[in-house]
This record gives structure tokens, sequence and C-alpha cells, in this order.
């Protein structure tokens, strides 16, 4: 579905990523995790077109395009759920959503949308019940409904999650990654970015470990979960004898 290779990205003469290569298979929820500035939002953004890389090639179902601006890459299959929500505060919960499918009602595909949106709210409900309040007014978790409902209207094939579980309770999370297993169950694929390990790799497959732009350590999500430099870095603590670990292999 989706596969990076050999990316490098640069904020200005600041690099952010080096010669990361990673893929996601059809089907697949891929945890990855890192400390914050490790570059995993740049990671993401650069996937949906929105910072240039510098070398490297991103593919989508074998198609090339990271050449491509950003609404191509949502009509591609890939829609981002950006990290802090970023929802559009001052609009309602149905503005959100329906902006979510914009490029669809460009498309004239009304009733389709209309179709997507029962969906919607047969996954969130709450998001149903306040259908017409101001979405800047929602608890962090319904924002975080909101955000990814508002990402699933565009109706893409592969989801990319920044940090879903930032600023929400335990029981929040728990329902949040609840439901991100059932969009898999259904045929998502989904990239998730996490602080978060624990959270992240008990409902993916695999999992990278990114540090400071460069992936260092890549398996199963059990595997990772019973590394003892995980552990101590992203499940616990001590993250600077992990990267004196690391750097010193």
């Amino acid at each position: 579905m989706l596969r990076i290779k050999n990316l490098h990205a640069y904020y200005g003469r600041i690099r952010a990523l080096e010669n990361v290569s990673l893929h996601v298979g059809p089907g697949e929820i891929v945890s990855l995790i890192g400390a914050n500035g490790a570059g995993k939002t740049t990671l993401l953004n650069a996937v949906s077109g929105l910072i240039a890389r510098k070398e490297g090639e991103i593919y989508c179902e074998g198609t090339r395009i990271d050449h491509l601006p950003p609404e191509k890459i949502v009509a591609a299959g890939i829609s981002q759920v950006p990290e802090g929500r970023q929802i559009f505060a001052p609009m309602t919960v149905m503005e959100n959503l329906e902006l979510g499918a914009y490029l669809r009602f460009k498309k004239n595909e009304k009733s389709a949308v209309k179709g997507d949106l029962s969906r919607i709210f047969e996954l969130f409900p709450r998001l149903e019940e306040r259908s017409g309040q101001i979405a800047g007014t929602l608890s962090g978790g319904e924002q975080q409904m909101l955000a990814i409902g508002r990402a699933l209207m565009a109706r893409p094939k592969l989801l990319l999650l920044d940090e879903p579980s930032m600023g929400l309770a335990p029981l929040v999370v728990r329902d949040i990654m609840d439901t991100i297993c059932r969009l898999r169950e259904e045929g998502m694929t989904v990239l998730i970015v996490e602080q978060n390990a624990h959270a992240s790799l008990n409902v993916s497959e695999r999992g990278y470990v990114l540090e400071i732009g460069r992936i260092i350590l890549q398996g199963s999500s059990e595997d990772l979960l019973n590394d003892g430099d995980v552990k101590r870095a992203y499940l616990g603590k001590d993250y600077k004898t992990f990267l004196e670990g690391r750097n010193g292999q």
C-alpha cells in the first residue's frame, strides 16, 4: 500500500529525515514510534505532500506520489489526521465532516457522502449527537473523534494518524484504539505515529523506531514490546541510555 525508499527531508538546512525506508502492507496497522522531535510528523507530512522531500521516493499502491500536491495525494487515497487534531474550531461538527469530503463534493458524489456520514456517526455516535455544535467546544476526545471522522470522509485507503492519544485520558485512548482496530477489520490500512508506544504497538502488527530522523529498529509489534531497550526508552524511562546503547553498536 505505502512504500517509502531512502527518504531525506529538511526544514531549511536542518535535516529532519535521513535515508528512511519503510512499508505498510494492505490491511495492516503499522506503528512508528519515537521521542518528540524524532521526525515522525515530518515523515507523515512528506507522505501527505505538506513538505517537499529532498531525496527518496514515496509510492502508494505502486504509483509514485512524492511529486504530487496534497490534494492529489488525498485523491489517490491517503488521508492524514494531524497532530493536535487541527479541527476548524469556529465551525460546526457537521461542517468539519463535510469539509473532509470536499474533493468528493467537487465530483458530485453527494449521495455517497451522505452514506459515509451515517458510517461516521455509527463509529462515533457522539458526533451525531453534537453535529450542530461548534467544534471548538468539544472535549479533547470528541475533537479527536471529529478529526478521524473528517479524514475518513475522504474515503481513504490509507489513514495516517499523528499522535491520536495525545492529551487524552486512558479510557478515551482505549476507545480511539478500539476504533482503529475496527477500521482495520473493515479493510483500512493505517500508519500510526505515537509517543505512546504501548498503546500503538498493542494494536499494530509491526513497528518502526525512529530516532533523530533515522529508522534504528523494526520488527513485529510483539518483538518491539519485548525488546529491553524499547521497554526502557518508550515503555518506561531512560531514553538517554537507549540512544547511547544503539549509537554504540
